[in-house]
């Protein structure tokens, strides 16, 4: 079969076309049982993509995953794995069908893809998590270690010392024959977790194509980075859009990429000669660099019962609850601004937003600089501190009356 290729046609029969130990790595999104038709359209409205993940009976399904990880443990070298993308509706099934497949023992990690979804009316907690089952063809599995940052709260000096254990099981640090404490090697970092927070693709994201259940390609840049090397071959059985196939273009690894509809086929192979991919600023600068509120403004808003809002100038918060069925929003006066300065910032914030109320948290009180101040309603709290400062000043005023 030939390699950097998009089939078209049904992946059990295609597989067997693949001879024996050919693959080093298979990545598949199968339907995940949601008895559901799927359908989404393009930016442009131009084209509609579905697919069907229907099926008469819950055996029939599982019957199908089976039929692919048997061709897949064929197909795969003996330093080969495979990772399988599902969620709640037969994970637990797959599990199953997996360990009787590739064994047991061949089980390497339960990964949990997370990532932060808009809330919804649904009875129960909210689904934020799917699940990819990570398993490899033998012990002697390709694998390369992906180290991250250590997290704000370690003690990297302490990291960065020797330590021993005595004769109790009690760790200390190791010390030289002058009593000074050894510095330990050179640390890479903390090795990756089987827990990967990766943003769901944006609505506005360039590498959106429109088609349902996409995936985002630094999903699979890890995985693929993980389990195999540049030069190796990836398959992936279920391409859908491609994802894993422009994946792997991009790392310089081969790849196969099989798939009953058509649409998806063409879409794929558009997918490979635009290569466009978007960069997540999440993954790139961390979760911090997104939260700009200090932390007075972030007990503030806490104290009220706010949602912080970062990156905008004109409002710093909503309240958790609705005022007759409207967003609240919240503007904290800033160490330079008037009090006039955060009303008129919160005013052209909202304009045409129809808010019932707007409230700024007076932090302090100021000189008014507005000639002629926007006309407004919002509702002034002042903070705690203002208001003991206005009360001891209205009891001198009053002693002073008092004298006279």
């Amino acid at each position: 079969m030939e390699i950097n290729s998009i089939i078209h046609g049904d992946c059990v029969k295609v597989m067997k076309y693949i001879e024996s130990e050919k693959i080093d790595l298979i990545y598949f999104d199968p339907p995940f049982y949601t008895q559901k038709t799927h359908s989404l359209s393009n930016r442009e409205n131009s084209k509609t993509y579905e697919f069907d993940d229907k099926f008469d009976s819950l055996n029939d399904y599982l019957n199908l995953i089976e039929n692919v990880l048997i061709e897949s443990k064929r197909v795969l070298k003996n330093s080969g794995s495979i990772f399988l993308h599902c969620d709640k509706n037969a994970s637990h099934y797959i599990r199953t069908l997996l360990d009787k497949v590739f064994g047991y023992d061949n089980f390497q990690n339960e990964i949990i893809w997370t990532y932060k979804r808009w809330s919804n009316s649904k009875k129960g907690l909210l689904n934020s998590h799917q699940v990819i089952f990570f398993y490899s063809k033998s012990q002697d599995f390709t694998f390369n270690t992906i180290y991250t940052d250590y997290s704000a709260t370690t003690n990297i000096d302490q990291i960065l010392q020797e330590r021993q254990r005595n004769n109790k099981g009690k760790t200390s640090y190791k010390k030289d024959e002058d009593g000074n404490i050894i510095i330990c090697k050179e640390k890479k970092g903390v090795p990756l977790s089987d827990v990967w927070e990766i943003p769901f693709l944006n609505p506005k994201a360039k590498e959106r194509v429109g088609y349902p259940t996409q995936k985002p390609v630094s999903l699979l840049n890890q995985i693929i980075k993980i389990a195999s090397n540049e030069g190796d071959i990836v398959l992936d059985p279920f391409c859908g859009s491609g994802t894993t196939c422009v994946s792997a273009k991009l790392l310089d690894r081969k790849f196969i990429g099989i798939d009953r509809s058509i649409d998806a086929v063409n879409l794929t192979k558009s997918r490979l000669e635009k290569m466009v991919i978007s960069e997540s600023f999440l993954l790139k600068k961390g979760v911090e660099e997104y939260i700009e509120k200090s932390e007075k403004e972030l007990s503030i808003l806490s104290s009220i019962g706010a949602f912080p809002v970062q990156r905008n100038s004109g409002i710093d918060g909503f309240l958790k609850e609705h005022h007759e069925e409207s967003p609240v929003p919240i503007k904290i006066q800033s160490l330079y601004e008037t009090l006039e300065d955060a009303i008129e910032k919160i005013e052209r914030a909202t304009i045409g937003k129809n808010f019932k109320m707007k409230i700024v948290i007076q932090t302090r009180n100021t000189i008014s600089n507005h000639l002629f101040p926007l006309p407004s309603n919002v509702k002034i709290i002042k903070m705690p501190e203002i208001q003991l400062n206005e009360l001891i000043k209205s009891q001198k005023e009053f002693k002073n009356s008092q004298k006279i």
